[in-house]
């Protein structure tokens, strides 16, 4: 099993293995504020072969910044069965939809990457910049 692709947007939804999306295939987030809160969509698709089908896998999404410091982790499981059908030896894409609300500290490069089964499968970059005056603002 393998992730074919990460993507970023606004908002998702995966319905019938069907993605419904808002803001997609974004990679630049411009913020006024440190720190901002932000609303950040990822989708993932998963191809499952034949042969690992009607099995249980694991999975997990994490979400880093460019020192390895952890943003967010998604993990779950999932299990593809094969449907009436489907011609022998075909894989089958399944489809995940994740909608955090996150809070960004710094400015920066960051990551998002898929692992099944504690590899990791696919990787995709964004980047958190200033636009325009950058105002910090103090925790209480």
């Amino acid at each position: 099993m393998e992730a074919e692709w990460v993507i970023l947007a606004d908002h998702v939804d995966s319905i019938n293995n069907k993605l419904y999306m808002i803001g997609g295939g974004w990679e630049t987030m411009t913020v006024s504020t440190l720190p901002t809160p932000h609303n950040l969509a990822v989708a993932v698709a998963f191809s499952v072969p034949w042969n690992e089908t009607n099995q249980v896998h694991n999975f997990e999404v994490e979400i880093g910044n460019e020192d390895g410091q952890p943003v967010a982790h998604i993990e779950g499981q999932m299990e593809v069965g094969r449907p009436a059908g489907i011609p022998i030896g075909n894989s089958q894409r399944v489809q995940a939809a994740f909608n955090l609300g996150l809070t960004f500290e710094k400015l920066g490069n960051y990551f998002v990457a898929a692992r099944i089964e504690g590899r990791e499968s696919k990787r995709t970059r964004f980047t958190v910049l200033a636009g325009g005056p950058l105002v910090s603002q103090s925790m209480s």
